[in-house]
């Protein structure tokens, strides 16, 4: 009896001890989620550059079709220091005047097709933008840096008024009254924008691209943390109010990853959703859960941390992650909406959007919803930059 009553003290310790560190793990799951900090990586390798053409170490990310940015950090270098390379149907990111782009220390250039794919690495054209040194570097959904100025249009840099403070944004003018608005993923920047805002100006609509809390130069959140949407769209709705201000009639929301997340909640809760006539979704965060469940085992974590992560995520910032899976609680504003999400992401799985596309007739919300192969997340329009241009300008032209 008394060995039976060890072994069971022992194994309700064991217990105790492996649910304390399921518990610990949930809580540090849900610290990384709220984190707001920007870890730059550089996961790939330049092996070598030729006439034209870089050649990369084989991964699943540089393996990817399309038009893509190639960054790596670099000493600054004057002109002479850094060959360019001219273009080839992508306009020019950067100039022998001006090598570095994105940041002093951070090069930047555009590649193109995959010449060839063999046990010596993936050579890809160079399209411009100075040539890659020899080592660490990384495959980037965007192409253009550092401001609209790299798509060759005129903006002005500004400033919109939200809860927290003064937040930049771009504004680019157009003839319409009907705005975009376009409003980056979690941990992303404005440069997210750059890839659609010439299909958007040759619509007529006059686009801001804002920032929003815990952006590098927005202001922080009070707790310091990421708020999943949940308090972000409040920036959106400032926004909304500095389109209004300068004679915008009606809007249209275009949002990436946690910015769909964010344009939901204001969809929902803004009295100026009224205003939205069109939404354009790109890999959009749809359902929180169904997110942190695909991260979860991007991660090897037991889905049962899924819970855990989500309640310390609710004490921390007060979330209710119902309001945001938007196929069981949809906005209370639903106007029609292009979805555009690869099928390979691994970041937000697009069952979501496929269930939101195959219910939008129940749920009274015309939603459209185009597929792409062969990227990752957000990486719809590098796969094929002229189809996704041409179903936004198709879908918009309809809607508006």
């Amino acid at each position: 009896m008394r060995g039976k009553t060890a072994a069971g003290a022992l194994g309700a310790g064991l217990g105790a001890g492996l649910a304390g560190g399921a518990v610990a793990i949930g809580r540090y799951y849900a610290t990384v989620l709220l984190d707001p900090t920007r870890v730059v990586a550089y996961p790939e390798r330049v092996l070598g550059v030729g006439d034209g053409t870089v050649t990369l170490a084989t991964s699943r990310l540089v393996r990817q079709p399309g038009v893509w940015g190639l960054r790596w950090t670099a000493p600054p270098a004057d002109s002479a220091g850094v060959p360019v390379v001219g273009s080839a149907g992508v306009p020019m990111v950067g100039s022998a005047s001006v090598p570095m782009v994105g940041s002093a220390s951070e090069g930047l250039a555009v590649v193109g097709d995959i010449l060839r794919d063999d046990r010596h690495g993936v050579r890809r054209r160079l399209l411009s933008g100075p040539v890659p040194p020899v080592g660490p570097a990384v495959v980037d959904a965007g192409p253009y840096d550092p401001d609209p100025g790299a798509r060759g249009l005129e903006f002005t840099e500004v400033t919109v008024d939200t809860p927290l403070g003064p937040a930049p944004a771009w504004e680019i003018p157009a003839e319409r009254d009907v705005w975009a608005i376009a409003v980056h993923g979690r941990g992303g920047r404005r440069r997210e924008a750059l890839r659609i805002l010439p299909t958007l100006h040759a619509l007529g609509l006059p686009t801001l691209v804002i920032s929003y809390r815990n952006d590098d130069e927005a202001p922080p959140s009070p707790d310091g943390a990421f708020h999943l949407g949940d308090t972000e769209w409040e920036d959106l709705e400032a926004a909304v109010g500095y389109a209004r201000g300068r004679g915008a009639r009606r809007i249209v929301l275009v949002g990436w990853s946690m910015g769909a997340a964010i344009s939901g909640a204001f969809l929902d809760r803004s009295p100026a959703a009224d205003l939205v006539d069109a939404v354009v979704w790109d890999a959009p965060l749809l359902d929180w859960r169904a997110t942190l469940r695909r991260q979860a085992r991007n991660r090897l974590l037991p889905p049962a941390l899924v819970p855990i992560a989500e309640v310390s995520a609710r004490r921390r910032i007060g979330i209710d992650f119902d309001h945001f899976d938007l196929v069981r609680h949809p906005p209370a504003r639903r106007p029609p909406t292009l979805v555009i999400h690869s099928v390979p992401d691994t970041a937000v799985p697009i069952g979501t959007a496929r269930t939101l596309a195959a219910r939008s007739r129940d749920l009274d919300w015309p939603v459209r919803l185009l597929e792409v192969d062969g990227v990752e997340h957000t990486g719809s329009w590098n796969a094929d930059p002229e189809r996704y241009d041409r179903a936004v300008t198709a879908f918009l032209t309809d809607t508006l």
